[in-house]
């Protein structure tokens, strides 16, 4: 007998949205014979997005639902539905089915084979402009380098056993990466290209303001590297300053010309403080935050068994 999936999809203003994924995931999973249930999670909508939730149900018993107090982020959004989720695997996808549902069958398939983290893999990202492009290239291959895990090509879209859902959970970050905790986790892996669809309704919710937030996040979240910059930035100072002191010394000239140049390297210098303190400020906001011991969300409502 088929074991069940669970698919969780975090949900923020996706009142357009809902009823056509719960629909079409559910359409596809029945037609594939694969015992399903829906988990969607409301994070913290301004719209209808939860009375579509609701709808959903309404219409089919196997479309389960939560809903946070307030919006906590998509990752952790993804945690409240994987801490819900009852299958033995669980998938988790967008609500604007960029990530084609059509792909679930064959991850199944590969969970059946042994495959504990069935990754989903951009073959192409869409109608992405060429800058949004360069720029999550650019940070996968910081963070990768820096975490030393391949992430390059890590989305959210992915299909994990109920060994590596329950190893997730019990984690301990107040602050969760999903990709990057995914990646961390290991177990065998295997991957299913997509190309990412077209939005079937609404816009989508990144801003390059939150996309900046959440590359920094996500980075401190896995590498103490940016606090390493206060010990370069130091070194390269002291030979800045003996260089200047040794060819002060020899060379001499305008008393004038060296003292601008030296209020200059001043300021470059208090300016690099300033940036290594406020790294470092970063980091211990951080550690103030995990030492609180708040819950990662707040559950409002649910609906479903």
């Amino acid at each position: 007998m088929d074991k069940l999936l669970s698919v969780v999809i975090p949900a923020f203003n996706e009142e357009e949205s809902v009823e056509n994924a719960a629909g079409t995931v559910a359409g596809v999973l029945r037609d594939a014979g694969i015992p399903y249930e829906l988990v969607f999670v409301d994070d913290g909508s301004k719209d209808g997005t939860w009375e579509a939730i609701l709808r959903a149900h309404e219409r089919d018993t196997r479309v389960r639902g939560v809903s946070f107090s307030r919006n906590f982020g998509k990752d952790r959004a993804i945690f409240a539905g994987l801490s819900r989720a009852r299958g033995d695997c669980v998938a988790v996808m967008d609500c604007d089915l960029q990530h084609p549902p059509e792909k679930l069958p064959e991850m199944y398939a590969l969970w059946q084979q042994g495959f504990e983290m069935v990754e989903g893999v951009k073959r192409d990202r869409g109608e992405e402009s060429g800058f949004h492009k360069l720029c999550a290239n650019a940070f996968y291959a910081v963070i990768s380098k820096l975490a030393k895990l391949d992430m390059k090509r890590s989305s959210d879209f992915k299909l994990m056993d109920r060994k590596a859902v329950d190893t997730l959970l019990s984690l301990s970050e107040e602050e969760v990466f999903f990709r990057g905790l995914t990646a961390f986790v290991g177990f065998r892996r295997a991957e299913v290209e997509f190309d990412v669809a077209e939005r079937m309704a609404g816009v989508s919710k990144w801003s390059f303001k939150s996309l900046a937030r959440y590359a920094v996040s996500s980075v401190t979240a896995f590498s103490a590297a940016p606090m390493q910059l206060a010990t370069v930035s130091g070194v390269l100072f002291a030979l800045i300053a003996v260089v200047t002191g040794v060819l002060f010394a020899i060379v001499g000239g305008e008393a004038g010309g060296w003292l601008v140049f030296l209020a200059v390297m001043g300021l470059l210098a208090l300016a690099c403080v300033l940036l290594c303190l406020g790294i470092i400020g970063y980091y211990l906001g951080r550690t103030f935050r995990q030492s609180l011991h708040r819950p990662r969300f707040i559950i409002s409502r649910e609906c479903g068994d």
